[in-house]
């Protein structure tokens, strides 16, 4: 099956040793991992290691909806490169590149068919928008 790649960047102001300890840590993940303020990630768990398992519950802070978004490390990279398989086969590649103390990241994910890639774009782009904003606090 073929999808189509979806492509999100923001540039965080620091260094991509701290980049990549906000991306990776289980206890930071949690404090940013969601697209809006209604939503939180109440848990999450990360074996940084090629064949580990990354997983993060999503959920509405109303209780109304929330999932598990799961995931298999395919290649590790440190502070450089992370690429993982979703649950549903999809992949997303993430890189952390260097721009003289700040971090370039960029995801290039595989698109799902039950929603509009214009969607998808605006959600993966808002995470990673509360990422950047979390990132450059701590």
């Amino acid at each position: 099956m073929s999808f189509s790649k979806i492509k999100i960047e923001a540039t965080i102001a620091a260094d991509p040793q701290k980049v990549w300890k906000a991306w990776t840590k289980p206890e930071h993940i949690t404090k940013w991992n969601f697209a809006i303020d209604d939503w939180q990630c109440p848990s999450a768990s990360n074996d940084l290691k090629v064949g580990g398992k990354y997983s993060a519950r999503m959920e509405a802070k109303d209780g109304s909806f929330g999932f598990d978004f799961e995931a298999i490390y395919d290649e590790v990279i440190e502070h450089k490169k992370l690429t993982y398989t979703m649950s549903d086969g999809r992949k997303a590649t993430t890189t952390f590149e260097d721009k003289g103390g700040k971090t370039l990241v960029t995801t290039v994910f595989d698109a799902e068919k039950e929603n509009s890639e214009e969607m998808q774009r605006g959600g993966w782009q808002a995470i990673l928008n509360n990422f950047k904003n979390y990132a450059e606090k701590i």
